[in-house]
């Protein structure tokens, strides 16, 4: 049997209820493919939404804030927030425009954010933040120094409160429409990595790492 996060009020799909879920394994999923989310948040009465790399780690979320940031003003009772994740799977054009959709998945995700204080934390996080963008990567690369470390801000937000929504399939046409002589059909999306670009100051002689060259061709 999956595991289910409980919904509450907050994170029950009003909207397709059904294509929601609460399913622990496919929210994670999700999360898991996903490299941006967006955090949003209010500070005296102004929403503000901001993008911002992110990484799970069991069952909480951390995310990256700048120590001058509106975000990370007034921390002391923690951060309220909403951080959304969506991966754009496809166009769906129906013979109608009203018809038009996207496949797609996102995650919703509410609760209080607080700021990572202790040093072994925040580099656990930053260590999933980089095996995130390139597994294969934190164990070559030079790792954060204490300096590097009181620099960088980081909050934590626990999965408790959490919700996806998934559209997959064709395209849902009007009955009457069907017979229009428009072209219908789906155009798939995909997030396809190039070839890596050698930084100009690079020597030469460094090979591209392994991981980099199996990222490119199985992506």
């Amino acid at each position: 049997m999956p595991e289910i996060i409980l919904p509450t009020e907050r994170t029950r799909v009003v909207r397709e209820p059904h294509r929601g879920s609460h399913d622990r394994e496919a929210i994670y999923k999700i999360l898991d493919e996903g490299f941006v989310c967006h955090v949003g948040f209010s500070v005296e009465a102004q929403p503000y939404v901001i993008p911002t790399m992110f990484a799970r780690v069991g069952d909480n979320i951390y995310f990256h804030g700048s120590a001058a940031s509106r975000m990370l003003r007034n921390l002391s009772n923690g951060l309220a927030v909403c951080l959304t994740v969506t991966l754009a799977d496809g166009l769906v054009l129906a013979r109608s425009v009203f018809n038009h959709s996207m496949n797609y998945r996102s995650v919703v995700a509410l609760g209080t954010a607080s700021l990572i204080e202790h040093s072994e934390e925040k580099l656990a996080a930053l260590r999933a933040f980089t095996e995130k963008i390139l597994p294969g990567r934190w164990n070559e690369a030079r790792q954060p120094n204490e300096k590097e470390l009181k620099a960088t801000s980081i909050l934590r937000l626990p999965l408790t409160e959490v919700s996806a929504k998934v559209r997959v399939g064709p395209v849902e046409d009007d009955a009457p429409d069907y017979d229009l002589r428009v072209w219908a059909g789906i155009i798939p999306l995909r997030l396809t990595p190039g070839a890596p670009e050698r930084d100009e100051r690079c020597d030469p002689a460094i090979p591209v790492p392994r991981y980099a060259e199996n990222y490119t061709r199985e992506g």
